[in-house]
């Protein structure tokens, strides 16, 4: 069936599929995977952080020195080894492997996407966390030796990460495109519409890629997204709306696999406007009822959040610090008093339409902030132009659905260290030197009993200065055909990563 057709006839007949689960499955392509995305990527650079689905695209492309398995452990990619040098090094032992122009992945090349990351002018979602990085040494063309301004213990999660791609050297200079090392090469895109990936047939892996072709298609209408999973359009799709699990999971030629870890929050603007002063951030905190976000936007599938986003799974969960923000509506009106709004004020709330679950939060946190007298404007673009603003701080207050960059506390430096440069994924214009004296502390720190004394005061710190307000956990669901194997749903932070498995998908 051809990709393109497939998606229009599905516009065509949104209202009829919609509500029609038992249609006769659509014939599938051998060695095809169809992946419906929630949003067409609103661009594929390789180091930038613009939402789930891009990031989905851009793993099949490129891979880093480490990424994560199926057990949610950091495994070997371009590195086939790694061990700590002292306090402040890393030694990184390469495998042999080819980027997608056929050049070998060399040191160099580490080397370079590693400077690329951290320079000056660099807009990478990790710049800020590679200032620690002191230099990147290549003894000979396998090994890479890094080494950190202080000890970093959580270096190999960071370049676990996505993104911590490696690159062919100067692949991306003068406006060049990134050539990358993945499983998968770019064959052809429709602006807006679809992007066809082609196995790349000598990547380093042995046996993989399984498949020959994914083909990912964007439907940023959710109910278009189901209906076009259980026709049989698409293989599997993310971002499965909540209201829609139970019926995917009750139908027997689909699978549903959930899990928890994301979670909504609330970012600010310190730079202009009311936000600027902490009571008023700490007044938004305590005047939220989260329970009506978890019925309202995910029915009934996730809890609240009434704290910093520590799990109870991890090790560093303190319940002291878990319920800081317990809905109060009389406290929030003592600070808004305090801070000198006591008649209360008005301001805006960037969100998207494009997912109904950022939309469904915004309203409840609209519909809250009003009975303690603060007026909110509800703008909700589509999700493009949401990031684009909030990169730009182009809001007062924003809505969130995030995951920590990884399981270890340090993965939440992205979404509460004001000092980073500026990005959609974190406040606007805080400043927060303590918090970031701290996280660099912590993650200098080899003993577990003082890191968790470390992490015990940020989060006080995040309690008092409200970089984030957290407000729910969120069951995160993918929807498969019921013969699809080899993906894995990754818990927790992780679970925006869970492309890297699509190298293991194939068909029983």
């Amino acid at each position: 069936m051809n990709l393109l057709l497939s998606r229009r006839r599905l516009i065509a007949g949104a209202s009829a599929l919609a509500f029609a689960p038992r249609l006769a499955r659509a014939a599938r392509q051998p060695g095809t995977l169809s992946f419906g995305l929630s949003s067409y990527p609103p661009n594929l650079s390789p180091w930038a952080s613009t939402g789930t689905a891009a990031l989905t695209v851009k793993i099949q492309v490129h891979r880093g020195l480490l990424s994560f398995g199926p057990d949610a452990k950091v495994r070997g990619e371009l590195a086939e080894s790694w061990t700590r040098d002292g306090d402040h090094a890393w030694v990184f032992k390469l495998r042999r492997a080819t980027f997608h122009n056929d050049a070998p992945v060399t040191s160099a090349d580490v080397q370079w996407s590693i400077g690329q990351i951290a320079g000056e002018k660099s807009t990478a979602y990790l710049r800020g966390q590679f200032q620690d990085i002191q230099t990147v040494e290549t003894p000979d063309p396998a090994t890479v030796r890094i080494v950190t301004k202080t000890p970093i213990v959580t270096l190999p999660l960071l370049l676990a990460s996505p993104f911590a791609f490696v690159l062919a050297k100067g692949s991306t200079e003068g406006g060049g495109q990134p050539i990358g090392c993945g499983p998968y090469t770019i064959a052809n895109q429709e602006r807006g519409v679809a992007i066809e990936l082609a196995a790349f047939s000598t990547f380093y892996k042995p046996g993989k890629p399984k498949l020959k072709t994914i083909r990912f298609v964007a439907y940023p209408d959710e109910n278009l997204r189901v209906a076009a999973l259980q026709a049989g359009d698409v293989d599997i799709i993310e971002y499965v709306p909540w209201q829609s699990m139970s019926a995917i999971a009750a139908d027997k030629k689909l699978r549903l696999s959930t899990t928890d870890g994301p979670y909504m929050a609330l970012a600010f603007n310190g730079a202009s406007g009311p936000f600027k002063e902490e009571k008023l951030r700490q007044a938004v905190a305590f005047a939220i009822k989260r329970e009506e976000i978890v019925q309202a936007a995910f029915y009934g599938r996730g809890t609240v959040l009434e704290g910093p986003p520590l799990t109870k799974a991890s090790d560093f969960y303190n319940e002291e610090y878990a319920h800081a923000w317990a809905y109060d509506p009389d406290r929030a009106k003592h600070l808004m008093a305090e801070a000198g709004m006591a008649n209360g004020f008005a301001c805006t709330l960037l969100s998207t339409a494009q997912y109904g679950m950022h939309k469904a939060t915004a309203e409840v946190v609209q519909q809250h902030l009003s009975k303690v007298g603060i007026a909110v404007t509800l703008n909700l673009p589509d999700w493009p132009t949401r990031v684009t603003l909030g990169n730009r701080g182009q809001y007062e207050m924003s809505v969130q659905g995030q995951a920590a960059d990884n399981n270890d506390p340090d993965g939440l430096s992205s979404y509460i260290d004001g000092e980073l440069p500026p990005d959609n994924s974190r406040s606007f214009g805080i400043h927060t030197p303590r918090i970031h004296d701290l996280l660099a502390k912590g993650r200098a720190e080899f003993d577990q009993a003082k890191r968790r004394a470390i992490y015990d005061e940020v989060q006080r710190f995040v309690i008092e200065q409200v970089p984030l307000a957290g407000l729910c956990w969120r069951a995160q669901g993918y929807g498969m055909a019921a013969d699809l194997t080899g993906f894995s749903n990754l818990p927790g932070g992780l679970n925006f990563y869970s492309g890297y498995s699509l190298e293991d998908v194939a068909f029983a």
